[in-house]
């Protein structure tokens, strides 16, 4: 496994979601975005994922608790790993990551190179996370087999190590890579994949229903799956925490008792972001 970045002393990392899932993708501003928010202290930018999007959403979103998708579909959404590449051309020092790749609808050799060269891009910065998916219309849609989709990502998971190596079976493929794995996904086979294959966890809750409880039992369970629990790296987004920095910053020591490390929030990178770092900052230990 990749050794995953922890920060010396245990103060929360913050870091923000890059806005290129809205309405200012349009005017080519994602690039402009990562610079500002990079300025502004975040110490890592995150994308989210989705190939295709249904017009109108049938499937059971699982990270709210009626399982209701309230987020716009008919909006720009660009390609998660192309979005990075671009923020990785105009940054310098800020991590870079997926929060969550859909792993079973992508083919893992493709997906190994695509990421090896991001990471040969900026090195040390790229971070993987990796999920099953929810989105069974994605998958229909893609000729992707929903019902399996767990021991997919688990095999995409190896498989993207062993092309890392620069030897997938009797295949070549350079350059190397060592890219730290974040699986993502709250269910109990998802939380065991994590602590068994990952080098990390990434979870997802909204705002309006965070609960550090949850979160606590969450991290247990992905650390009782590990070999070595001690050495996971574990990130939370925070959906739904635009302009709400103040009341995210209240939570975070709770946070930090639950086993967070790192956080995930929405910034506006055209407002003022550096009062957003400010305000998390001095509540993060």
């Amino acid at each position: 496994m990749a050794a995953g970045w922890r920060r010396a002393e245990m103060a929360i990392m913050i870091g923000a979601k890059l806005p290129h899932t809205a309405e200012t993708v349009t005017a080519g501003r994602v690039p402009e975005a990562a610079i500002l928010l990079e300025r502004a202290g975040f110490e890592s930018l995150w994308v989210s994922d989705h190939i295709v999007l249904p017009r109108t959403v049938g499937s059971h979103y699982p990270f709210e608790r009626d399982g209701v998708a309230r987020w716009r579909t008919d909006v720009p959404y660009l390609e998660a790993l192309t979005t990075l590449a671009a923020a990785a051309a105009v940054t310098t020092t800020v991590r870079l990551g997926t929060a969550v790749l859909v792993l079973p609808i992508r083919n893992p050799l493709l997906l190994a190179k695509q990421t090896a060269g991001i990471a040969a891009l900026a090195p040390g910065r790229l971070r993987l996370g990796v999920g099953a998916g929810w989105l069974r219309e994605e998958f229909d849609a893609l000729g992707a087999t929903f019902e399996t989709r767990g021991a997919a990502t688990a095999d995409g998971i190896r498989r993207l190590r062993e092309c890392w190596t620069g030897t997938p079976g009797d295949l070549l493929m350079l350059p190397a890579a060592s890219i730290p794995i974040y699986p993502g996904g709250h269910s109990p086979a998802a939380l065991r994949r994590a602590g068994r294959l990952g080098d990390g966890w990434l979870g997802q809750q909204s705002l309006a229903t965070l609960d550090p409880a949850a979160l606590a039992a969450d991290i247990a369970a992905v650390r009782a799956a590990a070999a070595v629990p001690d050495q996971l790296h574990i990130v939370v987004r925070i959906v739904e925490s635009s302009g709400k920095a103040r009341q995210l910053a209240e939570m975070l020591p709770e946070l930090a008792v639950a086993g967070v490390h790192e956080i995930i929030v929405d910034s506006d990178p055209f407002g003022d972001p550096g009062a957003d770092v400010q305000t998390l900052r001095a509540r993060a230990g």
